[in-house]
């Protein structure tokens, strides 16, 4: 007999929701994996099985994102904090700067990292105005000998994501796509270098997917600990260790999931629909809640806002937990409220917290 289960309205910023159908057929083949007598996490990462999982999960990848075969497709650790020491370490040469863009929290971890290494410096920052916006492409300052340009494409914690990225040239565009890797359509040839964590749009936490351009790889310091060099993972396609393998599985089910959805443009449209019930809601409040960030700044995947008074916005923390939405919280270094709607969050789920913002302002006006 199938058992009932609540599944509640999840807007985590991350580890965040996953498709309930991943979920479930992760579930029917958790104890016998396509008739092999064990779990995918019991299978051997150099076993037929397992390989065929890896590989579909690469190829799926590469589907999906359009990614052109001048690119190696990774499947790491470390998450993209990691990311943010490898980048340098491998790539920012003696004699080299590297520019990057500063548009919230994650990008200083990014940029605070890279000084271990090498001269950076800022190619643009919107922190004065408290990470309300993302800089004009024409504004940004960089050097046509710099090793590489460093953006961060959405910003979590303020709610922020570009809408328009740069061309850079000859200088290597590196970008942290962590929370709208897959939101949208994009092209992959604009960057040498594109890091992810899973845990936003890809699948659960423990599994970084990198894709890089060949050329760049071939440009990588050598004299670095071979599990932080990239080249390492990419002669070995991801497994020169044992990989995270119950993660990759389940990414290769979220990337399955997304093609049968109708692939990027469908779920880019979908994406647009679920936030702009969320916005809209803010917009006619008549003030009752005042979003972070600037209208052509806004992200699709993580809406910040304030209430106007702070006695008012823990109320309606409050009552939205009451009302079994979770994740509602905003990051612990802003406050505020941050409502996460990545891919596998419902549109019902937008719709029911858009209706609950409005009650809440109709009983609290």
């Amino acid at each position: 007999m199938k058992v009932q289960v609540n599944r509640t309205y999840n807007f985590n910023a991350g580890p965040s929701a996953l498709p309930i159908t991943v979920l479930e057929k992760a579930q029917q083949e958790l104890i016998d994996f396509r008739g092999t007598g064990m779990s995918v996490m019991e299978l051997s990462h150099r076993s037929k099985p397992y390989e065929e999982v890896h590989n579909q999960a690469i190829d799926s990848l590469r589907e999906l994102l359009s990614i052109p075969d001048n690119y190696e497709v990774l499947f790491l650790q470390g998450g993209a904090s990691l990311q943010f020491s490898m980048i340098p370490m491998n790539f920012l040469q003696p004699g080299k700067q590297a520019a990057y863009v500063m548009t919230g929290s994650w990008s200083e971890k990014a940029f605070t990292e890279a000084k271990l290494f090498g001269e950076v410096y800022h190619s643009a920052s919107t922190k004065e105005g408290k990470y309300r916006s993302i800089p004009k492409v024409e504004e940004l300052q960089f050097k046509n000998e710099d090793a590489y340009l460093h953006i961060t494409s959405n910003n979590t914690i303020y709610g922020t994501q570009w809408k328009e990225y740069p061309n850079t040239g000859e200088v290597p565009l590196i970008a942290d796509m962590s929370s709208d890797i897959l939101s949208k359509p994009i092209d992959v040839s604009k960057f040498a270098l594109i890091y992810a964590g899973a845990q936003k749009n890809l699948g659960p936490s423990g599994v970084t997917v990198v894709i890089i351009r060949k050329d760049l790889l071939a440009q990588a310091n050598t004299n670095i600990p071979t599990m932080l060099k990239y080249g390492t993972h990419a002669k070995n396609n991801s497994l020169y260790n044992t990989p995270p393998t119950f993660g990759i599985y389940m990414l290769g089910e979220v990337l399955n999931w997304a093609r049968e959805l109708g692939g990027l443009k469908a779920i880019s449209e979908l994406n647009d629909k679920k936030a702009n019930l969320i916005y809209d809601a803010i917009d006619s409040s008549n003030g009752f809640y005042i979003g972070h960030a600037e209208k052509d700044s806004r992200s699709l995947m993580n809406i910040t806002f304030n209430l106007k008074t702070e006695e008012l916005e823990k109320r309606f923390l409050a009552q939205a937990k009451l009302e079994g939405f979770v994740g509602v919280n905003g990051h612990r270094s802003v406050g505020g409220c941050r409502v996460s709607t990545y891919n596998a969050v419902p549109f019902e789920a937008c719709k029911a917290f858009s209706e609950f913002m409005i009650q809440f302002q109709k009983e609290n006006n």
